[in-house]
């Protein structure tokens, strides 16, 4: 018997708690089981179990190797499903959570063709800016736009996006350019929050990030409702390129602290686990970070 024979027998063992069940299981006599796991103790030179009539119980270095083995048959099983999978086409349910905004304007075109591309996927789309539970709401991933991930978050990078800062012509001619940051203190802002509470604006001044506390004088949960409230000029709001960008296009705004931007904002597929992704699972993944990604320049 091989190495990785012999660690798939003991997890049986383990799991199944008797000799007599993993034995059944493989059409064998019960002797032929106890030898192999003898074997292998006498290989390793340590006690991995105590056996009694009634129970087998763990040693420390058997609970030890035990967590080994599993991780080792999972990244071979890993290993032997990603070169099979290669050659099969993706298939399955999939569903994905996407932020409102993004989701509508940025990812929905590209997720119909990925769904062209790939029929034999039933996916489903599901649009909030709220975070999911992924493992509670059957959600295989999640697109989150931010700052800074949460400690834990199990996330692949599929792009960046930019802010500015915005407000309508007209507000700026009543009220004046700020030249500075630190001047947004005596304009009315307009800024996203998921709570009834202001959040400080960040920016990049002299390659440093540094925060300012500004008035709110509306805000919502919606970059597209706070850029509507600019462009009728109601205040200064800072919102991503993919919402902005309409709104320039149209002059109904325009920017300012150009020289002071805002930190980008990563674009994320959050996970529930980093444990084995299904085939379907990693193609989207791929799909998106190859549409998301930022297009290279071409040198001569």
């Amino acid at each position: 018997m091989n190495r990785l024979d012999a660690m798939h027998l003991f997890v049986r063992v383990v799991e199944l708690g008797s000799f007599a069940a993993v034995a059944g299981q493989l059409g064998v006599a019960r002797s032929v089981v106890t030898r192999q796991i003898a074997a292998l103790e006498e290989h390793l030179g340590i006690k991995l179990m105590v056996r009694s009539t009634r129970r087998l119980t763990l040693t420390s270095a058997g609970t030890a190797y035990l967590e080994r083995c599993r991780a080792i048959l999972e990244l071979v099983e890993t290993a032997e499903a990603e070169v099979m999978e290669a050659r099969l086409t993706p298939r399955g349910h999939l569903r994905i959570g996407l932020p409102l905004s993004f989701g509508l304007k940025r990812l929905a075109p590209l997720l119909l063709e990925f769904s062209q591309t790939y029929p034999d996927i039933c996916l489903a789309m599901d649009f909030t800016d709220r975070e999911m539970n992924l493992i509670e709401e059957g959600v295989d991933l999640s697109i989150r736009i931010t700052a800074r991930l949460e400690p834990g978050d199990i996330a692949r990078k599929l792009g960046t996006c930019r802010l500015m800062t915005i407000a309508a012509p007209d507000y700026l001619a009543r009220h004046g350019r700020p030249q500075h940051p630190s001047e947004l203190a005596g304009h009315a802002c307009i800024g996203y929050s998921p709570q009834a509470n202001s959040r400080p604006w960040s920016f990049l001044v002299a390659g440093q990030v540094e925060t300012f506390h500004v008035p709110y004088r509306l805000q919502a949960n919606n970059g597209d409702v706070l850029a509507a409230a600019a462009a009728r000029g109601l205040g200064i709001t800072i919102q991503p390129d993919f919402i902005a960008s309409d709104y320039l296009a149209a002059g109904s705004v325009v920017t300012l602290l150009e020289e002071f931007t805002p930190p980008d904002l990563g674009i994320y597929a959050l996970l529930a686990s980093n444990r084995y992704l299904p085939h379907r699972v990693r193609v989207l993944i791929e799909f998106l970070a190859n549409r998301l990604a930022p297009a290279r320049p071409n040198i001569e």
